[in-house]
């Protein structure tokens, strides 16, 4: 296999870049190296090609460990990630005023954030719904409980009521069509406030840790939980349950939509037998190179052989249904969409309305100063991005959005 990646050396690991064609600059190069600093680092860093600067950790990151977990690595969006579902639609089914279908989508899933997320946040349930209610006390009660139990200070705050909710920022439900013409509904979501509140947590008690030890790091958000400890089962136990919640978020969601679309047809919308759901910000425990590993996937989705995965572009961009090539070098890992060139402060500063609205001419979108930071410049070029990993992923489905739903 060919691979398209670069080497930059690391004062204890090196890092793997699959930057060819795509731009990485210093800052995310210098956080990558601050990175590869830690003595638990397995093997070296890989970097996605959309790859940027992150909070705690460089986004569209691979990091392979033994022996600890980085909190700020994972991040508070825990278990962020996509999925999509082909209907059964054409595109010459859809109306040609696609309006009426985002405004059914957002009437059925809440989504932004009002009232700085309190009782009247329309982001959230006021009457959580039965199937919602389910899942809940099915699925994610009992866990729940159990975290809260030992750490009450967590407890505090939107838990079942953000079950099924879109939330804000680069969070979004699409309607695309492939090059069959045929419909596909696609999102992207997390685990919202309660995921927010045990990665915020954790990454506080990790920076703890290290005060009372006086470990000193290049970068405070590099703080560690070492495996074994008892913070490390806590954090573990409370990683899955979010990554669960995550996943079962985005499964409501689908549904969710799937039925607005058929209300707002007037007839019944099917989905297809595959569905593609995977985290993009996550943690597992995975064997590379004849070692069992902890790796953390920041803003990078599993590719191992034969592994479905999505690939979004910004607004208005091309999005990508992916089969994994289970590249070693990656850590079987791939990109998890285009990547920021951009900070959201930046583009706002650069980005005109109009801009935006051109950029997105065959969107059916909000096209308003508020989403002007997800506008396709802020991102990377898909299409180098996807060139830049052609040794990790196969392209399945090519999608082009037509309706789009921003928090």
């Amino acid at each position: 296999m060919e691979n398209n990646y670069n080497i930059v050396e690391g004062r204890n690991a090196p890092i793997k870049t699959w930057s060819r064609g795509v731009p990485f600059d210093e800052k995310t190069i210098g956080q990558l190296q601050n990175l590869a600093t830690l003595p638990f680092i397995y093997k070296w860093v890989a970097a996605m090609p959309d790859a940027h600067w992150g909070m705690g950790s460089t986004v569209g990151s691979v990091i392979a460990t033994k022996g600890a977990i980085i909190p700020a690595a994972v991040g508070v969006d825990i278990g962020c990630g996509m999925v999509a579902a082909r209907t059964d639609l054409t595109a010459t089914d859809l109306p040609d005023d696609l309006k009426p279908l985002r405004t059914a989508i957002e009437a059925a899933v809440p989504h932004g954030r009002t009232d700085n997320g309190g009782r009247n946040d329309r982001g959230a349930w006021n009457d959580i719904a039965d199937i919602n209610a389910t899942v809940w006390n099915d699925r994610l009660k009992l866990g729940y409980e159990r975290i809260t139990q030992k750490h009450p200070k967590l407890d505090r705050g939107n838990h079942v009521n953000h079950l099924g909710t879109l939330g804000t920022g680069n969070h979004f439900i699409e309607l695309c069509l492939d090059k069959g013409n045929r419909v596909w509904v696609m999102l992207h979501s997390g685990s919202r406030g309660v995921g927010n509140r045990i990665g915020a947590y954790f990454i506080e008690k990790a920076k703890s840790e290290m005060r009372r030890w006086f470990i000193n790091l290049p970068d405070e958000d590099l703080a560690y939980i070492p495996d074994g400890s008892e913070l490390f089962g806590d954090y573990w136990n409370a990683l899955k349950w979010a990554q669960d919640f995550a996943a079962a978020n985005r499964e409501i969601m689908l549904d969710a939509a799937v039925r607005a679309i058929s209300k707002a047809m007037g007839r019944e919308v099917a989905v297809a037998s595959t569905v593609v759901n995977c985290h993009h910000n996550y943690v597992a425990k995975e064997t590379h190179f004849g070692n069992e590993v902890w790796i953390t996937r920041k803003g990078a989705v599993r590719a191992g052989e034969g592994d479905m995965g999505i690939i979004p572009g910004s607004m208005g961009a091309r999005s990508f249904i992916v089969r994994g090539k289970g590249n070693p070098d990656s850590f079987q890992s791939c990109s998890h969409g285009a990547g920021r060139v951009m900070s959201r402060g930046e583009a706002r500063r650069r980005i005109t309305i109009e801009d935006h609205a051109k950029a997105t001419a065959s969107v059916e979108c909000r096209k308003d100063a508020d989403v002007i930071d997800e506008s396709p410049a802020a991102y990377k070029n898909i299409e180098a991005v996807m060139n830049a990993q052609s040794d990790l992923v196969e392209i399945v489905h090519e999608l082009h959005q037509v309706v789009c739903v921003k928090g």
